[in-house]
């Protein structure tokens, strides 16, 4: 088993490296059931219970709800971050060196005209994207389909339903993949985004401190 805790990462002998190697490297997905410990699972359900989320657009490619910014983002970006998450994923995707890791925690609801289109999230040093089911109950909808540049139809897709569950794929420019509407009464929440080749976690944090301590610039005033 490979699984997040509050602590650290842990991996298990009933974890098969190998297997889970072999369906990427095939199929450039990958499931891992049960990512994240069951008591950081309720944590973070009674977080996001009271939790402030606002609406939020990525142009032509969808809409959706997204997790204001504050302690609990903080902390999930620091449990993204960690040295051994970053070096299991290096090897169970062979897509390495990572430098980092960016995201965020989003929802879709049912009926509330939110969407996803095709595309392929190329850019900023991404290299694999994580996707992990932080949802309180099953959901209907919200499958993750993949299909190749130039194709009409995917090749592959995933329901990732499992609470807690996460999935790895590739990002690649011959790649691209969307999340079909959620149906039903039930809306999926995800902490979802994408490790980065570059930059370093290190050298992400040292230059928001920096700007964070330049000083405003003031426009003259106009006489």
């Amino acid at each position: 088993m490979l699984r997040l805790t509050p602590r650290r990462l842990e991996e298990t002998a009933e974890f098969d490296m190998t297997a889970a190697r072999r369906q990427f490297a095939e199929r450039n997905w990958v499931r891992v059931r049960g990512f994240i410990e069951p008591s950081l699972l309720e944590t973070l359900h009674r977080e996001l219970a009271h939790a402030s989320f606002y609406d939020r657009s990525h142009g032509s490619i969808g809409t959706e709800l997204c997790l204001v910014s504050g302690a609990l983002t903080a902390a999930l970006e620091l449990m993204a971050n960690d040295s051994e998450l970053l070096d299991v994923v290096e090897a169970l995707t062979g897509c390495g060196p990572l430098g980092c890791f960016a995201g965020r925690v989003y929802r879709m609801v049912p009926s509330a005209a939110h969407y996803d289109t095709w595309h392929s999230d190329v850019g900023e040093d991404r290299r694999i994207a994580m996707s992990v089911n932080l949802s309180t109950s099953e959901y209907s909808g919200g499958v993750t389909e993949f299909r190749r540049v130039g194709d009409e139809r995917p090749f592959d897709s995933v329901a990732n339903t499992g609470l807690g569950d996460a999935i790895f794929f590739r990002i690649d420019p011959g790649l691209s993949h969307r999340v079909t509407p959620v149906e039903g009464r039930e809306p999926k929440t995800a902490w979802a985004g994408w490790f980065r080749s570059s930059p370093r976690f290190e050298d992400l944090i040292r230059d928001r401190l920096l700007s964070a301590s330049q000083p405003p610039t003031l426009e003259p005033e106009r006489s």
